[in-house]
């Protein structure tokens, strides 16, 4: 593809983009395809000559959209919103097109620089205390944007590791590594998402799932009994994870009870807020984050529920040199004259390689502005306080969470297998798609609201299609 060609054909992509875009209410949510129904569709072997442009778009037409789950729909009510907008595309395509590798200030100072300058805009935006930010006097923080919540977890666990390593290596020169490994313990509600888990197995560090209270939020009385505990029975407590809006129902932790109780037993308190988080940049929500005074670390999604696209997850430490410790290599190969007055971002996580990806939060923040988000975020809150209305006003459905965000968790008042079939009747139509969650004992249904420009009718479409599956299921089957 030459250069005349691929301008043509950009151009015809966007049409198509912008068209499939405005037509999506037409198609079904979910597709009607089952495990394995590509690999016949697509030849054995890769071409020996290259194809037609024509003919390749045709076979994306024909053969990998009828298998897409669309979470762009407006119907989609699925696990949370997935950001997507025409300013943060544009500024994929722009990142793709610099192909800029920002591993370092020398690799591409403007990708380093405006990553720095963004996060301090958005830490900003969110209310996030001046440690947490490059701009401040005296501060030590700062932001970096990592691939996902996933990667946030586990490097700051990593680094708790490491510095709670060092401390008792100073305390005890003649320890042993491996048995030091062996006593470290971390904690996290039962509510916390399952990449807090995977972390702790990949950094081989125990992890203490605490209980909640009854909305699903882990308190400090909790914590400290469990820490205290370990103690006595010879662990080293030295990391926690708290969450502000839980994957499952939305809930929020008592950082303000957590916060004093990892302080004094110097534990590393990480702010896990990729959902909530977003909805920070509300003035009005920021008491579900009171307490964050006390956090070494904090991350948030703005792919999830800013309008960024996928991948781009915020995360901010109080310490950045406590923080980098123990991701630091420097080969020579990677030197250049400016490092020791420059910020590497390659100290900040696993990978080497880093797209640019604060471009398409920068043209985000810049289209739309603070109050434009706000508006965006506020809108979803209370349509989901419009839906959550419609379960309290029908005696067959309970509600099961306080409903913070733009999360209702729901079920029919009735066993789990009804609660069960009910989900799968609504889902098996392909005309909204819904996922399940466990609260305690219970099978219990999540209603998110996940599209960017949802309104009320879709909030009743939504119902109708739930209550109308409600009645002909409790016409139909025993309870």
């Amino acid at each position: 593809m030459d250069t005349e060609e691929f301008r043509q054909r950009a151009k015809e992509l966007i049409d198509f983009m912008i068209d499939f875009y405005n037509d999506l209410e037409q198609r079904r949510v979910t597709p009607l395809v089952e495990p394995g129904y590509l690999r016949p569709l697509i030849p054995e072997n890769p071409p020996e000559e290259g194809e037609k442009w024509d003919t390749i778009l045709a076979d994306f037409k024909n053969f990998i959209l009828p298998g897409i789950t669309h979470w762009l729909h407006p119907h989609f009510h699925a696990f949370f919103p997935i950001g997507c907008s025409y300013p943060s595309m544009l500024g994929e395509f722009l990142s793709d097109a610099l192909a800029c590798n920002g591993f370092s200030w020398a690799a591409s100072p403007s990708c380093t620089e405006l990553e720095t300058i963004v996060l301090d805009w958005l830490g900003e935006m969110i209310g996030l205390p001046d440690k947490f930010l490059f701009c401040k006097p005296n501060s030590r923080g700062g932001g970096v944007v990592q691939g996902s919540a996933s990667e946030c977890n586990h490097v700051v666990l990593l680094a708790a590791r490491h510095h709670i390593m060092k401390v008792m290596r100073r305390i005890d020169p003649t320890a042993e590594e491996g048995h030091i490994l062996s006593s470290l313990v971390a904690y996290c509600s039962q509510e916390s998402h399952s990449c807090v888990e995977k972390a702790a197995m990949i950094s081989l560090v125990k992890l203490r799932i605490l209980r909640t209270d009854a909305k699903y939020r882990l308190r400090g009385n909790t914590l400290e009994e469990a820490v205290k505990k370990d103690i006595k029975n010879g662990y080293r407590p030295f990391f926690v994870t708290a969450t502000i809006g839980t994957t499952s129902c939305g809930s929020c932790d008592k950082m303000n009870e957590l916060g004093p109780i990892c302080e004094k037993y110097d534990l590393w308190l990480h702010i896990d807020a990729a959902y909530g988080g977003n909805a920070m940049i509300c003035p009005e929500m920021r008491h579900l984050m009171k307490g964050i005074e006390y956090a070494s670390s904090f991350n948030v999604n703005p792919t999830k529920w800013m309008l960024v696209n996928y991948d781009c997850s915020a995360m901010w430490v109080s310490d950045r040199h406590k923080f980098t410790e123990c991701l630091v290599v420097n080969p020579l190969y990677l030197a250049y004259n400016q490092e020791q007055y420059a910020l590497d971002y390659r100290h900040w996580g696993i990978p080497l390689s880093r797209r640019f990806r604060s471009l398409k939060l920068w043209f985000t923040i810049r289209s739309y502005g603070i109050r434009g988000l706000q508006q965006y975020i506020r809108s979803h809150i209370n349509l989901a306080k419009y839906f959550e209305q419609h379960i309290i006003d029908d005696n067959r459905f309970e509600l099961k969470n306080e409903v913070h965000f733009g999360l209702v968790c729901f079920r029919m008042k009735g066993s789990n297998i009804l609660n069960e079939k009910l989900l799968d009747t609504i889902n098996k139509t392909g005309d909204i798609y819904m996922v399940a969650t466990s609260l305690g004992q219970e099978y219990v249904i999540r209603f998110c609201i996940c599209y960017s420009k949802a309104t009320e009718d879709h909030v009743e479409y939504a119902w109708d299609i739930i209550s109308k599956a409600a009645t002909e299921l409790l016409l139909g089957s025993p309870k």
